[in-house]
């Protein structure tokens, strides 16, 4: 086992777990006080996760929304990156343990490790039914979608083509409702003549939710256009039903039975084990409860941040596993530490400012809470659009988006449709061999999409 040393002037040492918002959040601000920092995270870089929807369904490439770690914190010399996996804490030494066989030690710590998929008791469906919290997951999402179309393509059985062109997405809150919205465009628009024994805008694209409405962190008036939208997108809306039971072949929902091979998960999320390691109680979710300072109340050199945090603000609200929370706390930590090391008095309780709600619905809509402000539509995207760009890491990332969205919104096009991975052997249909393809509009080809003849 290594021991991952101080440096030799032994100056006050911040070891970060995690380097997702709160984390680099927590980096960043703390880059220019007289503290030596090590970030642990088990990949080499920052994720944007709030568009990797995008790169799931062909509209943007994983390095669009992600940069190097090195190359965001690499011009602060009292910063340090490990890229390994941490297997436990020892509060006692105050050290941390990594799957490398390291054990680093810490004068503060902060925990900002995230979440993952909630399948609650059910983990077993993740094989059916992927989510999409790293950039893995996205591209085996874009696979699984494009392999469909081209399995479609090629199927006989119309039962069994019917099925492949039918995908479902499991929950309605901001990351299903826009997921729904980017695979209802792109097989409407993008793959609309890709194609010429299937028509992939008759794909049936099915939203299931547990509630009465979508988006319940909005208003309801923006629900209703919420679901207004994704209907004119052609979207099937299921609400007030949960999923029972799913397969490779199909999802049970009651007594409903909806064949698919396209399951896309985004129904809840689970706190990274982060309190196992540090050995204290955690509510269902996994997530740890902080005091009003984001630190462990048994252990005041432990700031617990992001989305493995449950707090309260001071008027008894939640602070929200949202990408903004998770900027907050990490800088809020940061002030904290330098405070006590300059013998400055702390700041208050942390307090989430809300700066507002947004989602996307597609090509041409999104919503926004800002307070009473609420703003849905075309400008709604223009606002949800700026916003995005302006919070992704790094100028070139900036570019790249806005102009791979500046393409795709003149052209409908989506150039990433890549099918990564070994592709199963797909039979040639005998239809196929025996009709050229000449045109895609013949009665045999109208007639096989699921949603009926166009």
């Amino acid at each position: 086992m290594t021991l991952i040393s101080n440096s030799a002037n032994h100056r006050h040492r911040v070891v970060i777990l995690g380097a997702g918002f709160a984390g680099l959040s927590a980096a960043l601000k703390l880059a220019r006080a007289p503290v030596d920092i090590v970030i642990i995270d088990r990949h080499n870089y920052h994720l944007f996760q709030p568009l990797l929807y995008q790169v799931a369904t062909a509209a943007l490439s994983p390095a669009d929304i992600a940069a190097p770690i090195r190359g965001i914190v690499g011009r602060f010399p009292n910063v340090r990156v490990l890229l390994d996996t941490v297997e436990d804490v020892d509060r006692r030494t105050r050290r941390v343990y990594t799957a490398g066989g390291r054990h680093v030690p810490y004068d503060d710590l902060i925990v900002a490790t995230g979440a993952t998929h909630n399948y609650f008791g059910k983990d077993h469906w993740q094989q059916w039914a992927p989510g999409l919290k790293r950039i893995e997951d996205a591209i085996e999402l874009r696979r699984r979608i494009l392999l469909a179309f081209e399995q479609a393509e090629m199927e006989e059985d119309i039962a069994t083509r019917e099925a492949l062109m039918t995908f479902v997405v499991v929950g309605g809150g901001p990351a299903g409702v826009e997921m729904a919205g980017a695979v209802a465009e792109l097989a409407r628009f993008t793959l609309a003549r890709d194609f010429r024994n299937i028509q992939p805008e008759n794909a049936r694209v099915v939203l299931v939710d547990a509630n009465e409405r979508l988006l319940r962190p909005f208003p309801p008036s923006l629900s209703r256009k919420a679901a207004k939208t994704l209907g004119r997108l052609g979207v099937e809306l299921i609400l007030n039903a949960r999923v029972d039971g799913m397969d490779a072949n199909c999802v049970r929902i009651g007594s409903r039975v909806l064949p698919t091979h396209t399951v896309i998960w985004s129904a809840g999320v689970r706190a990274s084990p982060a309190g196992r390691w540090l050995k204290v109680e955690t509510d269902p979710a996994g997530r740890i409860p902080v005091d009003e300072t984001l630190r462990l109340p048994q252990d005041p050199n432990i700031y617990v941040l992001g989305d493995v945090a449950s707090h309260r603000n001071p008027d008894g609200s939640h602070t929200p596993g949202v990408a903004p929370a998770a900027k907050q706390m990490g800088r809020y930590a940061a002030r904290h530490i330098a405070s006590r090391l300059r013998d400055r008095p702390a700041p208050g309780p942390f307090r989430f400012r809300n700066p507002g709600q947004l989602a996307t619905i597609g090509r041409h809509s999104a919503l926004g809470h800002f307070g009473r402000l609420k703003v849905s539509g075309y400008p709604g995207w223009w606002l949800w659009g700026l916003a995005h760009i302006y919070f992704l890491i790094g100028f070139r990332n900036r570019l790249m988006v806005a102009a791979n969205w500046f393409w795709s919104y003149l052209t409908f096009g989506r150039g990433v449709r890549l099918i990564t991975g070994d592709v199963p052997s797909i039979a040639i249909s005998t239809r196929e061999t025996a009709h050229p393809p000449s045109s895609r509009h013949t009665p045999t080809a109208k007639s096989a999409g699921p949603g009926g003849s166009s």
